[in-house]
């Protein structure tokens, strides 16, 4: 999410002197170590980077800085640093709802129609800072938590620039009732079967979304809530597969208030696979559900 920005303020013209980011992490058997995606733009851009915000500090001693950018980096930034660099936030949320964390996953999991991007002041507390400017970004009724994201980052981009380049002025205090996003845990995208379905399906929009199917793990990765006619769903337990005819182009299982229709899942040890090549490999008995 910080990639775009760092490269939208460079064409723009913005010296940048320091980007600082996580460690390198190890990813597969091989114990191969690989940056993170904006170490590897400011590599290309040749921009130093460091993994320590400290580092911040050293260039101070040798040029005037004029601010700090944070883009989703994940930390609290220490108030000596502060006191030496003023620094402003991109946050993905409209401030003060949804501090904390992970703000585009609990807009999308409240079933939120709106969302947006704050560009605040950094102070020593959670999001807690005045607010320069923001914009509204709309959540689509499909849309998935990468999808929002990749929304975020462009508006979240052009304000930033756009901010930078006309002057950044005062900043507003945050006003109305405080919300935080606290970070998804896995226990969280668990599907609880006998919840409505559109809550489910937004769940599974989320991405990561699970259950079980005969004591196995079971990803979710594409799905949406199902109209049936009539009092068709009344009769099966949340969780259970519609024994509806092969006409459905997924597979059907009853939520609380309503069905859910999967398109793609994943099941323990196997790749992705479309959800109706899955439960033709499966049939289901009568009376089994997942979860």
């Amino acid at each position: 999410m910080a990639v775009a920005p760092l490269e939208a303020l460079v064409a723009a013209g913005f010296e940048v002197a320091l980007v600082v980011t996580r460690v390198d992490k190890r990813r597969g058997r091989g114990g191969n170590v690989s940056p993170s995606p904006v170490k590897a733009a400011a590599e290309r851009l040749g921009i130093p980077v460091s993994h320590r915000v400290d580092e911040v500090l050293a260039i101070t001693a040798e040029r005037p800085v004029d601010l700090g950018v944070v883009v989703a980096f994940g930390q609290l930034i220490k108030p000596h640093v502060l006191a030496a660099v003023p620094m402003v936030n991109l946050h993905f949320s409209l401030l003060p709802r949804w501090r904390g964390a992970a703000p585009v996953e609990r807009a999308l999991l409240a079933g939120e129609e709106v969302t947006g991007v704050c560009l605040m002041r950094v102070e020593a507390g959670l999001d807690t800072g005045g607010v320069y400017a923001r914009v509204e970004v709309p959540i689509g009724p499909g849309a998935t938590a990468d999808d929002l994201r990749g929304e975020l980052v462009a508006a979240g981009t052009e304000l930033l620039v756009a901010s930078f380049m006309s002057g950044l002025g005062a900043p507003v205090a945050q006003a109305g009732t405080v919300t935080y996003a606290a970070k998804i845990i896995p226990s969280e995208l668990q599907i609880d079967w006998a919840r409505p379905a559109d809550g489910i399906d937004r769940l599974v929009r989320l991405g990561g979304a699970w259950t079980t199917f005969r004591g196995k793990r079971l990803k979710v990765i594409a799905a949406r809530p199902a109209e049936v006619a009539g009092a068709f769903g009344a009769a099966f337990a949340a969780g259970s597969v519609s024994p509806e005819p092969g006409r459905l182009d997924g597979a059907r299982v009853a939520g609380g208030d309503g069905w859910l229709e999967l398109f793609t899942v994943q099941p323990e040890g196997r790749g992705p696979m479309d959800a109706r090549s899955w439960l033709n490999g499966a049939r289901p008995q009568s009376g089994e559900r997942l979860g």
